[in-house]
């Protein structure tokens, strides 16, 4: 409850800030949600890590090194700088049973418009053993894949830096990639990127603004990207860190360990912050004392007006028929394509999973504001909320 009070103290305080509420309304009268982690945790296995919504990969599989091992282990949090940090170990053999990933994501999938933000410390060499690996440094989002080119698929790498090149490029390469979806066998990947070939050794701050059919991407201040039309997300996601070995081609023997480390996380929900207006909530989170904040559940009050301009891809199913109210809207279906002015009616989840169950709320009428398909009324600022049937 103390925590709460602080919090709810600190939006209040900060308010002022200067942060772009995506809604008609003035932002500070705007509640739109904070999650804020100092990761001021003892272990994988502190209990306070999975009640503040994240969970350490301990199941098997891909991305990577097939039969590598994925370990809560591998998440630690030392102190760095006079700061407790996430740090993410990876480590291979040049075998896969002698290869170990890291991951951690955050439990539920609700993330979707608005400001991402992280402080994260990328390695250019091992901190033990040979240096060469094709190792994967990454921050991203991400829904998962109902069957192959999934048409409502979501995922946002923020960054990708591989130090040492991979997937055929030399080292090293950072990468931004927004995906519309993708097929496993044979291999098609349906997105676009960003990249910056230099080196990223040290401390950074990496930022994306998810508003308006737009992803804008920035390091360190510095806009690298920006992302649009079909490419921007269609439903919520998770949000995510790991540290991979793409293959061991380029292993040159021994044992070789990698780390990864995070300072801190922030996410403003319907909320577009400049990369200085990120950085500046985050420390006044710490100087509160407030090492966690998590308000993203709230409904709020902020959305995100129609954009300028769009970039629709053209439809590849039928557009719903024009409707006027809700006796004439049809039901909001997750795989159909709304264009801007279409009519659904809806009663929204209530955890941000359109398979999950309902929030209680009741069916409401809601307006697309621009193309759309997956992204459920109710969740994503994609839509506008014309009140209950």
């Amino acid at each position: 409850m103390l925590k709460r009070r602080l919090a709810a103290m600190l939006t209040a305080a900060l308010a002022g800030a200067g942060a772009v509420a995506l809604s008609s309304g003035p932002a500070e009268a705007a509640d739109c949600g904070y999650l804020f982690d100092d990761f001021h945790y003892s272990t994988s296995a502190d209990p306070a890590l999975t009640a503040n919504g994240w969970t350490p990969r301990s199941y098997q599989g891909g991305p990577g090194v097939p039969g590598a091992n994925w370990s809560p282990s591998n998440i630690t949090f030392p102190t760095s700088g006079g700061q407790k940090v996430l740090q993410l170990t990876a480590s291979t053999d040049g075998t896969g049973a002698g290869t170990n990933h890291a991951e951690l994501y955050s439990t539920q999938k609700r993330y979707l418009d608005g400001t991402y933000a992280t402080r994260i410390r990328f390695t250019d060499a091992p901190v033990s053993g040979n240096d060469g690996d094709h190792i994967n440094q990454t921050f991203f989002t991400i829904s998962p894949l109902n069957g192959d080119l999934d048409p409502t698929y979501s995922e946002l790498d923020i960054s990708e830096y591989l130090p040492n090149g991979g997937w055929g490029e030399t080292g090293p390469i950072n990468y931004q990639t927004s995906w519309y979806t993708y097929r496993n066998e044979p291999w098609f990947a349906d997105n676009v990127h960003s990249e910056q070939r230099s080196s990223l050794d040290g401390w950074h701050e990496l930022v994306a603004q998810v508003a308006n059919g737009h992803i804008v991407y920035f390091i360190d201040g510095v806009q690298v990207g920006d992302h649009s039309g079909k490419f921007y997300p269609r439903q919520t996601m998770t949000i995510n860190w790991n540290l991979w070995f793409i293959d061991t081609a380029a292993h040159t023997g021994g044992l070789s360990t990698y780390i990864e480390q995070v300072d801190w996380v922030l996410f403003a929900k319907n909320q577009v912050l400049s990369p200085s207006q990120a950085t500046s909530r985050a420390s006044g989170y710490r100087t509160a004392g407030t090492p966690f904040v998590d308000t993203v559940a709230g409904t709020g009050t902020c959305s995100n007006p129609p954009p300028t301009t769009t970039s629709p891809p053209p439809p590849t199913t039928t557009t719903p028929p024009p409707a006027t109210n809700c006796a004439d809207a049809p039901a909001w279906a997750i795989g159909s394509i709304y264009t801007g002015g279409n009519l659904v009616k809806h009663e929204r989840s209530r955890y941000g999973d359109p398979n999950g169950p309902k929030s209680g709320d009741g069916v409401h009428l809601w307006r697309a504001k621009y193309w759309t398909q997956g992204s459920e009324p109710g969740w994503t600022d994609q839509w506008q909320d014309l009140g209950r049937c």
